[in-house]
């Protein structure tokens, strides 16, 4: 009995994406969208990057999630990035929150007393 109860296997219903080949599809439509997005964008944001650098940054943020193989996970990306767009075409994200993609270091946030003190951090 316990081995039967350990072979099933629960099927989750898919939240846009029918199967991983429509998966696929949106991502390179959100991709093409993303890249037609660049020069309004730059003009919009006086981003201080030339249209290579921008297009360079979309394509890491697309590479980074290439390794996601769960089709609600991959479609959960795809809204995000499909909000983020409509949010930089409506002009809706301030130029800091946009420049943020481009931060090149990462603080290490402080762990003990002393050193949240002395940042200011609580």
């Amino acid at each position: 009995m316990a081995s039967r109860a350990a072979s099933v296997v629960r099927q989750v219903k898919p939240i846009l994406s029918l199967n991983r080949d429509d998966a696929r599809r949106k991502v390179l439509k959100l991709y093409k969208a993303w890249i037609r997005q660049v020069p309004i964008s730059k003009l919009v944001y006086d981003i201080p990057k030339n249209e290579a650098a921008c297009k360079q940054k979309i394509r890491e943020e697309f590479k980074r999630h290439a390794h996601l193989t769960d089709l609600r996970i991959i479609d959960k990306v795809i809204i995000r990035g499909q909000m983020e767009l409509q949010e930089v075409a409506n002009i809706w994200k301030p130029k800091g929150a946009l420049m943020h993609y481009w931060k090149e270091t990462w603080e290490k946030k402080p762990t003990d007393f002393m050193s949240k003190f002395l940042s200011g951090q609580n």
